[in-house]
């Protein structure tokens, strides 16, 4: 009888277990999980110095965790040891510009929190990482926005001539948000291998310029693109690597701005800053970091000397105040980056979600996030 149970407690087992893979496989079936690249695309990527092994590779050794780390303590640390102002414990202050009507004459940016922001600069329209669902997951209620963060939909935007994605996380293509702008949007820049998400989804081909590492395009009119090197990675599943992550130098005629994408730090920003430097204004990420995973995510204080050897007049720190994907304060970020640059000499721009940024202005910013109102009581 004993063993009748046993037998039976293992086959009941063995059935959730493969429920639970069958459903796990059906739900990862929905198009918002994109497609691998394939055809002359895999082809293409196949060709590239800086794919092996059937995976794009960073430039330096990059483990998933640093040394003393496992996914055990990391998993342990994620549930049970996140700082109690992980999340604010109150509306995030916003302003909302008029993105519809703004003069034609006007260089501005506005950000959205975390690394999706908006820029029109010598008549030209740029949007970078967009992602307005309330969400960065696939599974919404794991990663809810910050309150008071979502104040742009998309029916906010004007026609956005270039569309720029630096990789193919969900915290930077968003789905929901990536069907909604298709009409608006006249051209996609992004990495090798992320346009396959995008034609599956409907965009043209014809309308998206994709690139390597190291290569770049010029867009006419005085505007050119290149695409540099982060160290980072890929996936919006289980495999990973299959499409490439980017940063961008984006020439205008009359400015240079470095849009970062994520990355670790390394020497590519050195590089980066000697080939294309000086910047007018630098854009990089400061959140989300953690020790063990410190390859792929910088430290604040690191944020600040990449700004540095870019050659960067101004550095403006995003990655922080929408999403909670580490286990630190949410202001955190940009108190450790704003005490860096101050020992640097590096001037910050901190808007407020939805804040117009004059990017030929010099304008002074409040420390919002220091705001008493936004600490959860306890």
């Amino acid at each position: 009888m004993a063993k009748r149970t046993i037998k039976f407690s293992f086959m009941i087992f063995f059935i959730i277990l493969a429920l639970i893979v069958i459903s796990a496989v059906v739900f990862m079936q929905q198009p918002q999980f994109g497609k691998h690249p394939a055809g002359a695309r895999l082809e293409r990527i196949k060709k590239s110095p800086h794919y092996r092994d059937g995976q794009f590779q960073n430039e330096s050794f990059t483990p998933d965790l640093a040394e003393g780390s496992s996914y055990a303590k990391v998993i342990t640390k994620f549930f049970f040891g996140k700082s109690k102002y992980n999340i604010p414990g109150a509306l995030i202050p916003s302003q909302k510009t008029d993105l519809l009507h703004l003069r034609p004459d006007e260089d501005v940016l506005v950000w959205f929190g975390h690394s999706s922001y908006f820029i029109q600069l010598d008549g030209k329209t740029f949007l970078v990482d967009p992602v307005f669902s309330g969400s960065a997951s696939p599974i919404k209620f794991t990663t809810p926005s910050f309150k008071g963060t979502d104040v742009y939909k998309v029916e906010d935007f004007p026609a956005i001539d270039y569309l720029f994605i630096s990789h193919d996380h969900w915290d930077h293509l968003d789905y929901e948000t990536i069907l909604k702008l298709k009409s608006k949007v006249k051209k996609v820049v992004t990495g090798l291998g992320t346009a396959e998400h995008l034609e599956y989804w409907g965009y043209d081909a014809a309308n998206i310029i994709e690139k390597d590492w190291n290569e770049g395009a010029d867009l006419g009119g005085g505007f050119k693109v290149n695409i540099t090197p982060g160290r980072h990675f890929s996936g919006r599943g289980f495999s990973r690597n299959r499409a490439l992550w980017v940063s961008f130098v984006l020439q205008t005629p009359s400015m240079k701005i470095f849009i970062g994408g994520d990355s670790g730090y390394d020497n590519h920003f050195k590089r980066i800053g000697a080939e294309f430097g000086p910047f007018d204004l630098a854009l990089l990420e400061c959140g989300q970091y953690n020790e063990a995973w410190k390859y792929i995510h910088m430290m604040p204080e690191e944020t600040v000397t990449a700004a540095r050897e870019l050659g960067a007049k101004k550095l403006m720190p995003v990655h922080w105040a929408k999403f909670a994907l580490s286990i630190h304060d949410w202001n955190e970020p940009i108190l450790r980056a704003s005490a860096e640059a101050e020992k640097q000499h590096m001037p910050l721009v901190t808007p407020l979600i939805g804040q117009k940024v004059e990017l030929k202005g010099n304008q002074v910013f409040t420390q919002w996030w220091k705001e008493a109102q936004l600490q959860p009581e306890g």
